[in-house]
C-alpha cells in the first residue's frame, strides 16, 4: 500500500462525532481509520453494480435470451422473502 498523501475534511455535528467516536473505539479503531474503511467499504459497495464486464457475441446471446425469458420460481425463495424474520417481533409474546 502506498503512503497516504491526500487528505478530506468533514465536518460533523456533535452527535454525529459522538457516535464515530463511540462506534471506532468499539472497532479498536482510531477514528479516522474507522471512517476511512467504512467510507471506502461504502464507495466500493456503490460501484459494485457499475462495473463493465465484457461478454463476447455468442455469450451476450445467452445472457440476452436468459434476461427476456419468464421469470422463474425458486425453491423456497418466496417463502423465505415473505415468512417471519428474527428481526420481526415474536407473535407468541416469548423473547426471540
Amino acid at each position: 500500500m502506498s503512503a497516504k498523501a491526500e487528505r478530506l475534511h468533514l465536518r460533523v455535528d456533535e452527535q454525529q462525532k459522538a457516535l464515530l467516536e463511540a462506534a471506532s473505539q468499539a472497532a479498536g479503531d482510531s477514528v479516522s481509520t474507522f471512517v476511512l474503511k467504512a467510507a471506502t467499504e461504502a464507495a466500493a459497495d456503490v460501484l459494485a453494480d457499475r462495473r463493465a464486464f465484457l461478454l463476447n457475441e455468442d455469450a451476450w446471446r445467452v445472457f440476452d435470451e436468459a434476461l427476456q425469458g419468464p421469470a422463474q420460481d425458486v425453491a423456497g425463495l418466496r417463502e423465505l422473502l415473505t415468512g417471519p424474520t428474527v428481526l420481526d417481533p415474536p407473535t407468541d409474546g416469548a423473547p426471540r
